[in-house]
Order: C-alpha cells, then sequence, then structure tokens
C-alpha cells in the first residue's frame, strides 16, 4: 500500500515509522531531511495551556497537496510526506511533519524549509491559543510572511 503525501489528522505521529516508509524500497535516496513542530509553552509574552486547530477537511489536503506538487517542480526530490494534526494540542504535542527524500542534502534541505514556509503562511488553518486572559487566535507572523517572499509565495495575511 502506498503511503499518502498529505495526512490532516488529530492522531500524533512517529517520526522513525514515517521516515522509514518514507524512504523504504527506494536506494536512490540519499537525504532526508524532516522538520517536526511541536506547541511550545509561551508565545507573544503569555503562557499557553493549549493550541486549537480547525481546518476545511478536503480544502486543506488539496491545497497542501498543490504545494507538494510546486516543491517537487522547484527541487529535486524524490518523495514528501507532510502530516499535520488538528483539534487540541497541548504544549510539547507535536503539531506538523515535514519529511523530503532526495539524492543529495541540498534539495532535500531547500524542499522542506519552502514547504513549512508555505503551511506557515498559506495552508488553510486556524490557529486558537488559550491563555491566562483567554483563548486568541493566531496570525502569521511578519517574519513568517518574509520567509515564504522569498519562495515567491505572495502572504495572504492583510494586518498591518
Amino acid at each position: 500500500m502506498t503511503q499518502p503525501r498529505v495526512s490532516v489528522q488529530t492522531n500524533d505521529f512517529d517520526l522513525g515509522a514515517e521516515v522509514a516508509a518514507l524512504r523504504a524500497g527506494d536506494a536512490g535516496v540519499g537525504a532526508v531531511a524532516a522538520f517536526v513542530g511541536t506547541v511550545r509553552d509561551r508565545n507573544d509574552g503569555s503562557g499557553v495551556s493549549s493550541m486549537e486547530l480547525e481546518h476545511y477537511p478536503g480544502m486543506t489536503e488539496k491545497a497542501i497537496e498543490s504545494m507538494i506538487d510546486e516543491a517537487q517542480q522547484r527541487f529535486d526530490i524524490r518523495a514528501v510526506r507532510v502530516i499535520h494534526r488538528v483539534g487540541v494540542l497541548r504544549p510539547q504535542d507535536q503539531i506538523v511533519l515535514v519529511a523530503v527524500t532526495s539524492s543529495h542534502r541540498g534539495q532535500a534541505f531547500q524542499a522542506c524549509e519552502f514547504l513549512m514556509d508555505y503551511l506557515k503562511t498559506q495552508a488553510p488553518f486556524w490557529k486558537k491559543e488559550h491563555t491566562p486572559e483567554g483563548a486568541r487566535w493566531v496570525d502569521a507572523r511578519s517574519a513568517d510572511d518574509a520567509a515564504a517572499q522569498r519562495w515567491g509565495i505572495a502572504s495572504r495575511n492583510t494586518a498591518d
């Protein structure tokens, strides 16, 4: 059975198992670059007790699939796996995995970073942090927008 390129799920993931599955049967893989994002216990000076992530099923997966297609056109990569969790997550929980295989490390690193920059600014997810001051929606940061712009990805954020 072929592993899907994109999963949006409530369940946690196992980095080792995901990388092993991505590499399986491909002797041309010379590099694997992986990024795992986790929930921090503080953001913007406030404690964070939990984060709630929402998405539009179907639309979100399709958007991420399109960006993987773009990454495969831009970089010499062999395979990609993106997992993004939704639901209520607590500090230290894993949120996201981006794993990329390539023949060479440079292309794997670049494609992994490109995909993370896309996910932080363009993917249709909505994040709400729960803090002692109450719940608040989280916007993409200007640093995330700048990172995406270097790839030619226009920001969809309109806040000044």
